[in-house]
């Protein structure tokens, strides 16, 4: 669900400290290593799988899940996440360099080497699966392989830069969570996380179009052909709108499949209403203009982002809140 600025000015800002310092011979200093290092992980995506996970466990659980198997849980899930996103970031680092998103990374910054991350990743990898294997269970450790590798070797190194279904396709990596947070707790799967798998997977379009809408010139430019790269805005939020139709819909097949109490269903049709409404306003916006302060892509961004978090806590919520 994460994707892709100028090496020559890069080595000459690679002292500059993200948190806010730099040597003085304009080296990078210990803090800018670890800053990097951090960075290499995308700590925001860890953020946002391991929201679709916790919650999960909640619903899985019925109220509230063994401290010791979530702690597991997300301590396999971060290693896990960070490891696909360094992997990400080491094969993409060509293309990295020249988007101003994405210039400020440590790899186009030369702070960290690509043989270095490579390691970085790895020790990742491998740490998530023992302590999910250990930790938690043999079918959570699988489920979180089969993530890494598919945001790897599937969207990352097969569809990123060939197809303008990578992220439809290649989003399926960000949906192992919901799996993963479930057969923590019961140790199998079934319909209930396949359902929330699903509407992970119909909420990755509508959230990444729009960030994509707001740097296509950045993707245009290193021949990533991303849906606003190829096709005008006004195509864009069409796409957008119905997928989120379909994500709510899916949102809402929850109630019937799952058995929940009546918390979930309206609290998830409310949130629905919202982003929905959320959608067509952007549609509406494309309407005779490419213009993007007009259309206002990131509005939408981060509106799919409460929506995903708020629906999520609707799920964690609920078997506490049904008597």
């Amino acid at each position: 669900m994460t994707h892709v600025g100028q090496s020559a000015s890069a080595a000459g800002q690679q002292g500059a400290d993200p948190a806010g310092g730099a040597a003085p011979d304009g080296r990078a200093t210990w803090r800018d290593v670890v800053a990097a290092y951090v960075g290499l992980t995308k700590p925001r995506v860890i953020e946002l799988l391991l929201l679709t996970t916790v919650p999960v466990m909640f619903y899985a659980a019925r109220g509230v899940p063994e401290l010791g198997l979530v702690v597991w849980t997300v301590l396999g899930g971060t290693f896990s996440a960070g490891s696909a996103s360094v992997f990400n970031c080491v094969y993409d680092r060509d293309i990295d360099e020249q988007m101003r998103r994405t210039r400020r990374r440590a790899l186009p910054r030369h702070i960290v080497t690509p043989r270095s991350a490579l390691v970085f990743g790895t020790v990742l990898g491998v740490l998530s699966t023992v302590i999910l294997y250990l930790g938690v269970n043999a079918l959570s450790a699988l489920l979180s392989v089969t993530a890494i590798a598919f945001y790897v070797f599937g969207y990352t190194m097969l569809l990123k830069r060939r197809t303008t279904q990578n992220i439809v396709w290649g989003g399926i990596a960000g949906c192992f969570p919901t799996l993963i947070g479930w057969t923590a707790v019961t140790g199998s799967l079934s319909w209930t996380p396949v359902v929330l798998f699903m509407v992970v997977f119909f909420w990755t379009p509508p959230h990444t179009w729009a960030l994509a809408l707001r740097y296509r010139e950045d993707y245009a430019h290193v021949d990533v052909p991303m849906l606003p790269v190829v096709k005008p805005a006004r195509e864009v939020g069409r796409q957008i709108v119905l997928y989120s139709w379909v994500m709510v819909a899916t949102s809402l097949l929850l109630w019937p499949v799952a058995g929940t109490g009546p918390f979930y269903p309206v609290a998830a049709a409310v949130l629905g209403a919202i982003f929905l409404l959320e959608a067509h306003r952007m549609w509406g916006r494309t309407r005779g203009t490419e213009d993007l302060s007009v259309i206002q892509p990131m509005r939408l961004f981060h509106s799919s982002n409460l929506y995903l978090s708020l629906l999520f806590v609707a799920v964690a919520l609920d078997p506490l809140l049904s008597f």
